[in-house]
């Protein structure tokens, strides 16, 4: 059994049963003594209706008090047994369905790590956190049916046979019973497990559309979008409400049916003991014992029906767990096994044309932002392309290599919660003098003055108690801070005023002096920096060479980086921004 907070195993993800498998063998001696608990606890149950019959027959119907009491001890013994045995399957079974938790949520989160940048390529942030945490607790509840479930089907045999010492024909009854409610309630289980599916798609969907919006409310403000998407999420929540109702009518027949047929059943059973007592077929204390054992058969069948409403849920859930440990990075092309090249090495985008040099701070200028980014994706290994590096292609080498070397630092990077020195340090940990000198480079010193208790700070998730300037300078410094091989920065200094942006400019050139470092930009102070530009248009190159070589040979590089854009042209608004340096664009 391996510890779930440790270690917790390579998931079965061939089908949706072998994933449940594999959590149950994971903690098999753990599901093996729930088992044995509850199997005693319900067989257990059985015992009083045996001794309640025994205490009539023997005692009180003879009058002898003496076999009466005996019979009567016997059955407070058996009553504090099972007390004792259902506190510890209840324990047991606590600890069973806790372990699937973490287990399920340390694989879901490893997932997502190793997928890193290519998670929000393929999956929402709502869709993961609905998986992370309705359907792991819907898998773990699953797992119930390992221990009180084998129990009940030891207690219904059980009872088959205490019932065939008094009658066959009561023992018939019983052994029929069971099957035909099945055969009632599995037709229900199979359209619980449709309808369930599309509810928790359509759950994951909305959840998305609700981040999206919240994260984007500024904007939808400004470009008077709110009350469209409003609508869109009000559309999309009565279409989830309208689902949920399905999934609701289906599950309210099966509750109906798991409490009201083993009542119905309790009846016929009862009902047919009764009339063999009145015609002396059977004794006063049988038919007590019939009585007691129909009303315990109320246990093992409600639950026969419960574990199936449990296994169809959690088969549902289980499924898109597996969906999601299957997802692969979008750059995955096979199985890569080549070493990275030794450095100095240079990047290289066919598709584009950019070539990065070694050592050289390189920077890309074009009308839209979103290609250049496309170009930083393409050479940090986010998206699947022909890119190389040292001559070999990109999707070749081993990703750990890759992520450990390059490093793509974006405005949307997340900046997670916690003190400002972890959120600074990252991966890695760094000492007071190389925190100072990362957070001077991206000009971050007014950020960790500006809160109560500098670095040991606490910053909100997505750095919400920050500034969109002061995220971004926090950003950067996380990045300087990683040192990596080859840093590729997209929009660096697009939050922050002329003077902050030609500072950080600078001292981003000489932090990284004889490091591979590419920056997209179309700020003439940041451009003005770089060793080599690369002019896009419509995502290729158009021209190359220093920024003052354009200004004067391309009119195109000198409208862009002279703020003369067509807005139309660009994927996002200019606002905010400032005139350029006059020295930068001379």
């Amino acid at each position: 059994m391996t510890d779930s907070r440790v270690d917790p195993g390579t998931p079965d993800g061939r089908s949706a049963l072998r994933y449940l498998w594999w959590l149950i063998t994971s903690q098999l001696r753990r599901i093996a003594l729930g088992a044995l608990l509850g199997s005693a606890w319900m067989v257990c149950l059985t015992l009083p209706p045996y001794l309640l019959s025994r205490a009539v027959d023997d005692g009180l119907e003879p009058g002898r008090w003496s076999a009466l009491t005996g019979w009567v001890a016997a059955l407070l013994g058996v009553g504090v047994l099972n007390a004792w045995l259902a506190i510890m399957r209840h324990r047991t079974m606590t600890r069973v369905r806790l372990d699937a938790v973490f287990r399920s949520v340390r694989v879901v989160v490893r997932q997502a790590t190793r997928l890193g940048g290519a998670l929000p390529h393929q999956l929402t942030a709502g869709e993961v956190v609905t998986i992370g945490f309705r359907d792991v607790a819907v898998i773990a509840n699953t797992l119930t049916v390992t221990g009180p479930g084998v129990g009940a089907v030891l207690a219904y045999g059980v009872v088959a046979a205490l019932l065939l010492t008094v009658s066959p024909l009561l023992a018939v009854v019983v052994l029929l019973g069971v099957p035909l409610l099945v055969v009632v309630v599995g037709p229900l289980l199979g359209r619980l497990q449709g309808a369930e599916a599309a509810y928790r798609e359509q759950e994951g969907g909305l959840a998305s559309r609700f981040g999206d919006i919240v994260g984007g409310l500024r904007v939808l403000n400004g470009i008077g979008g709110k009350d469209v998407y409003a609508e869109r999420y009000r559309s999309g929540s009565r279409a989830l409400r309208a689902q949920g109702y399905r999934v609701g009518t289906v599950t309210s027949w099966i509750q109906a049916l798991g409490v009201g047929l083993p009542t119905l059943f309790l009846g016929a059973v009862t009902w047919l003991a009764a009339r063999m007592a009145a015609q002396g077929e059977i004794s006063v204390g049988e038919l007590v014992a019939v009585y007691g054992y129909a009303a315990v058969l109320v246990v093992p069948v409600s639950f026969f029906i419960e574990a199936g409403h449990d296994i169809s849920r959690g088969l549902v859930a289980a499924r898109r767990v597996i969906r999601f440990l299957a997802l692969e990075s979008d750059s995955a092309d096979g199985e890569a096994a080549r070493d990275g090249p030794g450095p100095p090495s240079t990047l290289h985008d066919p598709e584009s044309g950019v070539e990065v040099e070694p050592g050289r701070l390189t920077a890309l200028a074009g009308a839209r932002p979103s290609e250049s980014a496309a170009v930083v994706d393409r050479l940090g290994r986010f998206t699947g392309s022909a890119a190389t590096w040292g001559g070999i292609r990109l999707d070749e080498i081993v990703p750990a290599q890759v992520r450990r070397r390059i490093l793509v630092a974006d405005n949307e990077a997340d900046l997670f919660a916690g003190p400002l020195r972890d959120v600074l340090n990252g991966a890695w940990d760094r000492d007071e003098e190389a925190i100072g000198r990362g957070v001077e480079a991206a000009l971050a010193q007014d950020v960790v003055r500006g809160l109560p208790a500098g670095l040991d700070s606490p910053v909100e998730a997505q750095g919400r108690n920050l500034s969109g300037g002061q995220r971004q300078r926090v950003r950067l410094a996380r990045a300087l801070l990683a040192d990596p091989e080859v840093l590729l920065a997209v929009e660096p200094t697009s939050a922050v005023d002329a003077h902050t942006e030609a500072a950080v400019a600078a001292r981003l050139r000489a932090t990284r002096s004889g490091r591979t470092t590419v920056v997209t930009s179309t700020s003439p102070l940041v451009l003005d920096q770089a060793d080599t530009v690369y002019y896009l248009v419509d995502g290729s190159v158009a021209a190359v060479g220093s920024h003052r070589e354009l200004l004067d040979t391309q009119p195109g590089y000198r409208l862009l980086v002279s703020r003369g854009v067509d807005g139309e042209d660009s994927d996002r608004p200019d606002e905010g921004t400032v005139p350029p340096h006059p020295e930068a664009v001379r």
